[in-house]
């Protein structure tokens, strides 16, 4: 009977031992910090007036508006989130260029979260070891249990992910009401529902798969490095050759590593880092704080392996080849770090710029094309325009309406609700008020010139700021 050929190797669930140190205090504080931040803030509060959402951040899909304490972003000021999107990706290759994966490690959501989830199954499955044996044993009533409750819990955590992330976008306070009484909007409850699956599969399956397999960031992070890039490291000069040691033996002829492959047990994603920088490493530092922890233990220095630049490395080697002195450094200040801070220097200045020097009200003119001019019967030309005026203030505004480049005899008229007066164009809050106008010239004068620019300004009258907008006086097809 032939046997049946396999062409691809079953992937094998890592079971990550816990740690204590230095780097996993800082991990929970992280994760207290960043997940305090994401439940939270849709809960803050800010006050803009009557007028206005008093959610310190929102994103109202339904008014095409963004809120962000002070700063509210349009729907045509979209360039504020390209600003935005620039600054990130900008500032992530920064600090990846100067201290390697610490983003991956500390802060990405994939990475929080499946800390979060992994804790949850410690607590109720035990560490490595214990949940390694539930799992290979037979299904029993203990089994049975703690999985159900890993599992329930691991729900809770996702429900309420996806549904902080709705309030983003939603009156906190409102959806959370509408929540209790069992009457949420559809829409709403599709997008939970669909974030409660992701945030269930992501941190309680993928996990390491999601780094090593789905982020586009594992792939390119070796772009951004250099020989002054701090990333975690093995010192294979001190560590090599391993093996394992006894009490009492002595360390003449053999390297300090153990081969204990505690390194390996708590790595989070199962690479073994004795094998130099992978793709797969998020540089969270268990492995250094695993090491040390050994090191203690059979009474030798701390920083086998260690967060390290290849530089340090390759001058350490050199400096114990000829027995001299040598001092680790990090060099912060070098070509690569200083254009990412320069183009972040750049955008951010840009944008604080727009930020603080952007109108409250916008003026936008179109011409009519068809027809392009009218004849009365007297013989005047007459051409007709649509005035927007987008208001963003909180409160009613009035305007007064000027063209430039047309002759005193020139009779302009304002056609809308009510009569509006030109000195007078009253918009509500919030809004884009829409108003005709209509240009008429003699014809004698309109015979004089048959195409005339046209300088149209508003001037807010309680501020006495303008708005310019462009257009053409046509006297001829």
């Amino acid at each position: 009977m032939s046997q049946a050929i396999t062409y691809f190797k079953k992937q094998e669930r890592i079971y990550p031992r816990e740690v204590k140190g230095r780097y996993r205090k800082l991990k929970w504080i992280a994760m207290g910090i960043l997940l305090s931040v994401y439940y939270l803030t849709p809960w803050l509060r800010w006050n803009r007036g009557p007028q206005a959402p008093d959610q310190a951040i929102l994103i109202d899909m339904p008014a095409r508006r963004a809120w962000f304490f002070d700063i509210e972003i349009w729907p045509q000021e979209v360039y504020y989130i390209a600003g935005i999107l620039i600054l990130s990706a900008v500032g992530l290759f920064l600090v990846t260029s100067l201290f390697g994966r610490v983003w991956c490690g500390y802060a990405c959501p994939q990475t929080v979260w499946t800390d979060l989830f992994v804790q949850v199954e410690r607590w109720l499955q035990g560490d490595r070891n214990a949940r390694i044996k539930r799992d290979k044993g037979p299904l029993t009533l203990d089994k049975a249990w703690r999985k159900t409750a890993t599992h329930i819990l691991w729900i809770l955590i996702a429900l309420l992910t996806g549904g902080a992330w709705v309030f983003y976008f939603n009156d906190a306070p409102t959806l959370a009401a509408q929540f209790m009484r069992g009457e949420i909007p559809f829409g709403v409850a599709c997008w939970i529902g669909g974030l409660t699956f992701a945030t269930y599969l992501m941190a309680g399956y993928a996990r390491e798969q999601v780094c090593t397999y789905m982020c586009p960031y594992a792939r390119f992070q070796s772009a951004m490095f250099d020989r002054d890039t701090l990333i975690i490291s093995y010192d294979a000069a001190r560590g090599e050759p391993r093996g394992s040691h006894k009490k009492g033996e002595t360390w003449e002829g053999r390297g300090h590593c153990v081969d204990c492959k505690e390194c390996v047990t708590v790595c989070p994603t199962g690479i073994d880092i004795r094998d130099g920088l992978q793709l797969q490493c998020i540089a969270c530092g268990l492995c250094v704080d695993a090491c040390n922890g050994v090191m203690e233990r059979v009474g030798l220095p701390r920083g086998l392996i260690r967060y390290d630049t290849e530089g340090n490395q390759i001058e350490r080697s050199l400096a114990r080849a000829e027995r001299r002195p040598f001092s680790d450094r990090l060099r912060v200040i070098r070509p690569r770090a200083v254009y990412y801070a320069l183009i972040l220097a750049v955008v951010g200045s840009v944008m604080a710029h727009s930020l603080l020097t952007r109108a409250t009200f916008e003026l936008h003119v179109l011409h009519d094309r068809n027809p392009l001019v009218v004849q009365l019967s007297s013989g005047a030309v007459r051409n007709s325009y649509t005035l927007k005026i987008l208001n963003k203030a909180h409160d009613i505004r009035h305007y007064a309406l000027t063209v430039e480049g047309l002759p005193y005899e020139a009779k302009i008229d304002v056609i809308g609700a009510g009569a509006p007066d030109p000195v007078a164009l009253s918009v509500p809050p919030d809004s884009i008020a829409q108003y005709r106008v209509t240009i008429t010239l003699p014809e004698e004068l309109a015979r004089q010139n048959s195409r005339r620019e046209l300088d149209i300004s508003i001037a807010d009258l309680a501020t006495m700021k303008t708005a310019h907008a462009a257009s053409v006086f046509i006297a001829k097809e």
